[in-house]
Order: structure tokens, then C-alpha cells, then sequence
């Protein structure tokens, strides 16, 4: 079965689980957001692209 989420909800989802349960600022949350997408335009981006294609591949299963 997939689930197509769009990754701003899940980023959402995310951002409040780690404010009300892990009492994190929200302003840390959007540091570390901004921080996420800065890196990916480095040259680290190609590698996160393929790890996180990769991971959703296997919560999917989608390599059978």
C-alpha cells in the first residue's frame, strides 16, 4: 500500500510531535528546517536525495 503525503505535512506533523512531546522552541524547528533545505543546494544534496529515496523505498517496499 503507498501513502502519498505531501512533505510539507509531514514536516508538519513532525514539527509539532518534537514542540508538545520533546518541548523543543519553535523557533529551533524552523532553524533546523532552514538549515535542512540550505543544505540540500550543497553538494551534499545529491546524497540526501538518494538516502531519504532509499528509505522511502523501503518503508514502501517498493525494491521487490
Amino acid at each position: 500500500m503507498t501513502v502519498s503525503l505531501p512533505f510539507v505535512f509531514v514536516l508538519a506533523v513532525v514539527a509539532w510531535v518534537a514542540v508538545k512531546a520533546l518541548h523543543i522552541r519553535p523557533w529551533l524547528v524552523v532553524v533546523l528546517v532552514l538549515l535542512g533545505f540550505y543544505l540540500q543546494g550543497t553538494f551534499l544534496g545529491p546524497a540526501i536525495d538518494s538516502g531519504t529515496r532509499t528509505g522511502v523505498d523501503v518503508v514502501n517496499e517498493t525494491g521487490k
